[in-house]
């Protein structure tokens, strides 16, 4: 498989992780989308959950720690870790140096990586906290939108994220005011 040499790198410095996606396929021979992550010392991402995508995880270079349902786990370089459609989830690199590792995603959801990209854009901002947590007016506008444009493809888990009962009931409302207000996914720039 080759990456393309212009493939954009997206930084996030809150979740302390580089991420360049490819076009790919999977095992099978069926369309996937491939997530190169350097994933720094310190950094991950706070649970969330993908209803109709798996995600499989394979570590490269250095450790990384999964967290699937409840458990974390630990996987060395050359480990793979399979992540089911609809399983809570999780990833972080407790370990001193940076972690390389490759996820592929089936099906392919073109919304993974604008999904990731938004958040990147919010941390580079300062408008989340290190759990995924929206800062301030904008940073809440722009986190109802993305919940909003990508909640078929990601659902934000509990804890730290509101309760998922709440998260329905005043989400759509803030995404509205927000699009009133010019906000859209994609243009947090």
């Amino acid at each position: 498989m080759s990456v393309s040499a212009d493939a954009q790198i997206v930084h996030d410095p809150v979740f302390r992780h580089r991420l360049r996606f490819t076009e790919t396929t999977d095992e099978r021979g069926a369309p996937a989308v491939l997530c190169e992550m350097w994933v720094d010392p310190g950094g991950g991402v706070p649970p969330h959950v993908h209803p109709r995508m798996e995600e499989r995880f394979t570590v490269m270079e250095g450790r990384m720690e999964f967290l699937a349902g409840r458990r974390w786990s630990g996987a060395d370089a050359g480990a793979t870790v399979v992540v089911p459609p609809g399983t809570r989830h999780a990833y972080r690199n407790s370990g001193d140096t940076v972690a390389y590792t490759r996820c592929i995603a089936t099906p392919p959801d073109p919304a993974l990586e604008g999904f990731l990209t938004d958040a990147a854009v919010l941390s580079r901002n300062g408008r989340i906290t290190r759990r995924g947590i929206p800062k301030g007016v904008t940073g809440w506008l722009q986190g109802a939108v993305m919940l909003d444009t990508y909640g078929e493809m990601v659902e934000m888990s509990f804890p730290p994220a509101p309760p998922r009962a709440l998260q329905r009931l005043l989400m759509p409302p803030l995404a509205r005011l927000a699009k009133r207000r010019g906000i859209r996914a994609g243009q947090f720039d």
